[in-house]
C-alpha cells in the first residue's frame, strides 16, 4: 500500500540508521527495530491449506513487489499460517463478550449456541483480510436484529437471549424479565 518513495526512506534508515527530512533535520534510528506489516502474497496462498508451495509463491509475490536492495536489508520475513476455525470462534467469543457488556446496562445477556458462533466465525473471517470483520457481522446479524426486541418487545426490561443456527440462519429466542 505504500507509496514506492517510502521505500526509498526506509531504505535510508535501514542503510545508514539515519533519516534526514526536507529542512534538513536528521534523526537517529540507531536503537530502533522496524516491523513491517503486508498483505502481499495473501492472493497467492491458499488460505485453507497453507503448504510449502504456497510458501513459495508467496515468496515469489515478495519479489515482485520489493527491489533486491530492499529485500536483501530485511532480517527476516515471517509468513503466518492462517487462522484455524477454533481461533475464529475464540475471536466471536471474545466479541460477544464485548457485546454482553454493552448490554450489561440494559440488564441482558446473549449466549450463542457453538454452531452460531460456527456461523459467525465463517461469515466474518475473509481470506484477504482475516478476521476482522466479525465484528461487524456481529453487529448486523445479532446486534441489529436485538433492536426492536429492546426497544418495542420481550427485551425492554431485560432478560436474556439465545441464539441459534438452523437451516442456514440465526435464530433468537427471547425471555424477558
Amino acid at each position: 500500500k505504500a507509496h514506492p518513495d517510502i521505500m526509498n526512506i526506509l531504505l535510508q534508515v535501514m542503510d545508514g540508521a539515519k533519516l534526514t527530512d526536507n529542512n534538513g533535520m536528521v534523526s537517529d534510528f540507531k536503537n530502533v527495530v522496524l516491523i513491517m506489516t503486508s498483505n502481499i502474497g495473501t492472493k497467492e496462498a491458499n488460505v485453507m491449506g497453507f503448504t510449502k508451495d504456497q510458501s513459495s509463491k508467496t515468496e515469489n509475490a515478495l519479489k515482485d513487489f520489493f527491489t533486491p536492495e530492499f529485500r536483501n536489508r530485511l532480517s527476516a520475513t515471517i509468513t503466518f499460517e492462517p487462522l484455524s476455525l477454533e481461533t475464529l470462534i475464540a475471536i466471536v467469543d471474545r466479541e460477544l463478550e464485548k457485546l454482553n457488556a454493552q448490554m450489561a446496562g440494559k440488564k441482558i445477556t446473549i449466549k450463542a449456541s457453538k454452531d452460531a458462533k460456527r456461523h459467525l466465525a465463517e461469515e466474518g473471517y475473509d481470506e484477504r483480510y482475516g478476521a476482522r470483520h466479525i465484528a461487524r457481522v456481529i453487529d448486523e446479524q445479532i446486534k441489529e436484529p436485538l433492536t426492536d426486541e429492546i426497544l418495542f418487545g420481550a427485551l425492554q426490561k431485560g432478560g436474556s437471549v439465545k441464539v441459534g443456527f438452523v437451516k442456514g440462519a440465526l435464530t433468537f429466542s427471547f425471555k424477558g424479565r
